[in-house]
């Protein structure tokens, strides 16, 4: 596939999706946003992807922000839809997805840029990066998931704050906050990124892809997440890929997961 606002570059079992709009600072607009939900959504459907590494062009930005010109003049319903189909095509997908995505913070990542790599399973950051949420400055709120993902994954009273004041933080604080996994430096970052995306590729993609359900079943007010689990962990059973670690294990040698 070709796109106008992002990259992709496969190698073997993992692929890098960079958001290429360094003139905008990777600002996500409509395109970009079409492009991405395309492309993870054919990456979640190519086997031979076990990873995905998201991460925007050049030093300064992830993703800056959203091009706020598209909808400055939208009405209520407009921008009622605008959040709904977001989430629905991008955001949640992201996150429901069964192969692990990690973003790699390279600079801002404020509003909807922010939204995105917490939609993503878990993020690195560089130590230049700065995150916030500063909608309510321009008098609107984050529609993207940011309400409830921010609250998640620093707690409310952070939330709050963070979210109120329309303030960023720096890299070593969204660390402490818990926001980011590590933070390193721009060289260091996308290497750390693949370092850990070989780890994972070692392990079982399907046991993953159920994990990441379990997971995500404890956050959702509509499930039971002890009860998605128990039955995830019981489709185990039946997949090949448990056949294989398990005999591997008893076998005393490294398992070759077939990835079913």
């Amino acid at each position: 596939m070709d796109f106008n606002t992002i990259l992709v570059e496969k190698d073997q079992f993992l692929a890098e999706v960079t958001i290429n709009r360094p003139t905008k600072l990777n600002a996500l607009n409509k395109e970009t946003i079409k492009e991405l939900q395309q492309v993870f959504k054919a990456l979640e459907k190519d086997k031979k992807t076990k990873v995905v590494i998201l991460t925007g062009s050049g030093e300064k930005a992830f993703v800056a922000g959203a091009d706020i010109s598209e909808f400055a003049n939208f009405s209520v319903k407009k921008g009622e839809a605008l959040a709904e189909k977001g989430q629905e095509l991008l955001f949640n997908f992201i996150e429901n997805m069964k192969t692990p995505v990690i973003a790699a913070v390279n600079g801002f990542a404020l509003g909807g840029g922010l939204e995105l790599a917490m939609a993503c399973h878990f993020r690195v950051a560089s130590d230049n990066a700065k995150m916030g949420l500063p909608e309510v400055s321009l008098g609107v709120i984050p529609g993207y998931g940011g309400t409830q993902r921010l609250p998640q994954l620093i707690g409310k009273g952070r939330s709050m704050e963070l979210i109120m004041t329309a303030g960023m933080i720096d890299a070593p604080k969204a660390l402490s906050y818990g926001l980011v996994n590590y933070v390193v430096t721009q060289e260091e970052l996308l290497p750390l990124c693949r370092k850990i995306a070989g780890r994972i590729i070692n392990n079982s993609s399907v046991a993953i892809g159920q994990a990441i359900k379990a997971v995500n079943a404890g956050f959702n007010t509509t499930l039971d997440g002890y009860a998605t689990e128990i039955k995830a962990f019981g489709k185990c059973f039946g997949t090949a890929d448990f056949r294989e670690g398990t005999t591997a294990f008893l076998e005393k040698r490294k398992a070759n997961f077939p990835g079913k």
